[in-house]
């Protein structure tokens, strides 16, 4: 079975806090579908025709209220998940971080989102993957890989540096 394209967007801001700056990313805990109670980066599947920039402009307006533009968008990432046991979950993610939006932040019936400091994401309340290679994106490196997903959460295998769309 064919993967399905996904764009997501890591959403960072600076705060300051007690005569300090802190750099905080924008995550949702999920409400609605694969992933219920996961926290998540605003995103989703690309509509026929859609372009990874313009699918992730879109789905941050739909689930988090804020506007993008598409130029602003840095890409971070390009990573296949095959799902060994549910091929039909099998997508091919394209990543991208930034610090420039308007609109203020609002729930959406898929994510209710909330600010985490950049220096302590909460992978463990990620998908396990998270761990993997988010921390290096928003970090700066560009990321590409293919890590097969296995039953309960758990990356049975990882190619670094190749994103196949097997």
């Amino acid at each position: 079975m064919a993967m399905f394209d996904v764009a997501v967007v890591y959403v960072t801001r600076t705060v300051g806090i007690a005569g300090t700056r802190r750099r905080e990313v924008l995550l949702g805990r999920k409400l609605t579908g694969l992933g219920v109670d996961r926290l998540v980066g605003p995103g989703g599947k690309l509509e026929p025709g859609e372009s990874p920039r313009d699918a992730a402009v879109r789905e941050v307006a739909e689930e988090v209220g804020l506007t993008i533009d598409p130029t602003d968008l840095q890409p971070i990432g390009e990573i296949a998940y095959p799902f060994v046991d549910e091929p039909r979950w099998s997508q091919f993610s394209h990543a991208f971080t930034t610090d420039r939006f308007r609109g203020e932040v609002r729930a959406s019936d898929e994510l209710e989102p909330v600010w985490h400091p950049l220096d302590a994401l909460p992978v463990d309340r990620m998908w396990a993957d998270a761990a993997l290679w988010l921390p290096r994106a928003l970090g700066g490196e560009f990321v590409r890989a293919t890590l097969h997903f296995g039953a309960g959460d758990r990356v049975v295998r990882q190619e670094w540096g190749v994103a196949r769309r097997s």
